[in-house]
């Protein structure tokens, strides 16, 4: 007798459990308790099961076991795989061209080009020669050890999808301060997105995508990051002062131009932050794509990790460290330089 009969007799679903009963041959478990002598009834009331799907199922065969919820999920699924493979492809095939192209670029470009070229963007962006050479360093430290390669993959792969994020992310942004039931609607979605574990996001996108395209790691790494600069967006134009905006609306400014001449240069401080977060997101998450075929360094750590090399593993994990460094110190000091140019 089962645990939970009486329930299903007490309720009158004896004769319905009846009709999932299986002829089948008896599981591994109720053989050895029927073998031992042990009963499915729990000795007290301190093992007692919870009574889940899979307990009840023990005692109504025709009750369904979770695995059969899972399942239909996955049934579920695969039954609207096609269509949504039709929207979706079309739509985010850009991003495999985006990513392609600029790995393309970084790979094919000598290195007397990519590099001095890379320096130079940091000095406009940060007018530090003290950054400058730390990261023309650190980037020839990379290349003294045969890791140049990976280094500019992975690189290339943040640039791509964390200037996509911006590019997506600032608009949903201001959109969620400008509209509360905007804003409403989005953070349930911005709190899934964040507190989803990173390999989830991998699971439908296999269905989805072939594993030698780009967009399937590059969709997950923009899902993945984007949730900072969208919240640091909204968080940036609300916290822009009220008495600005009544001055700007005494001045009689439009609300096109209240956005861009106050609001956004207010929030400026706060939309950095986010895209700092959103590029430290990026490069977190392309060590997980490496999984699913995205080159870079994060190639070089699941091959550690596999072939339990270890040397192999420390030093490709040491290169992300000094890309983080290097993204971080760059975004940090433009975000100081912001903050100058406002006190002034």
């Amino acid at each position: 007798m089962a645990t939970y009969d009486s329930l299903f007799s007490t309720l009158g679903l004896k004769e319905w459990c009846s009709q999932g009963a299986s002829d089948g041959p008896m599981s591994m478990a109720d053989l050895l308790n029927k073998t031992k002598g042990e009963s499915a009834e729990p000795a007290s009331i301190w093992e007692l099961p919870f009574p889940s799907m899979d307990a009840l199922n023990e005692s109504c065969a025709a009750f369904p076991q979770s695995r059969e919820l899972t399942k239909g999920l996955e049934q579920g699924f695969l039954a609207i795989k096609d269509s949504l493979s039709l929207v979706l492809d079309p739509l985010t095939q850009p991003l495999s061209w985006f990513l392609d192209g600029a790995l393309y670029a970084m790979l094919n470009t000598p290195w007397w080009i990519v590099i001095p070229l890379l320096l130079a963007v940091v000095y406009l962006v940060t007018k530090s020669w003290k950054l400058v050479l730390f990261v023309g360093g650190s980037i020839v430290l990379l290349a003294f050890i045969d890791y140049y390669a990976y280094a500019m993959q992975t690189l290339a792969i943040i640039l791509v999808c964390a200037f996509l994020c911006v590019l997506l992310g600032v608009p949903i942004g201001i959109g969620m301060a400008r509209s509360d039931k905007l804003q409403r609607m989005t953070i349930p979605i911005l709190d899934m997105l964040q507190t989803l574990p990173p390999f989830v996001y991998l699971i439908p996108l296999i269905f989805l995508f072939s594993v030698t395209e780009s967009k399937l790691y590059g969709i997950a790494i923009i899902l993945y990051a984007i949730v900072p600069v969208i919240r640091l967006t909204n968080l940036g134009i609300r916290l822009v002062d009220k008495d600005v905006i009544e001055a700007a609306d005494a001045f009689g400014m439009t609300p096109r131009q209240k956005l861009y001449k106050v609001q956004i240069p207010l929030a400026l401080p706060n939309i950095m932050a986010g895209v700092n977060q959103t590029i430290m997101m990026s490069l977190a998450m392309v060590v997980i794509a490496s999984l699913v075929s995205a080159p870079g360094l994060g190639v070089l750590v699941l091959r550690g990790i596999r072939n339990l090399e270890l040397g192999v593993g420390l030093v490709s994990g040491l290169g992300i460290v000094i890309l983080a460094v290097i993204l971080d110190r760059v975004t940090k000091a433009s975000l100081a330089r912001i903050n100058v140019s406002q006190k002034q």
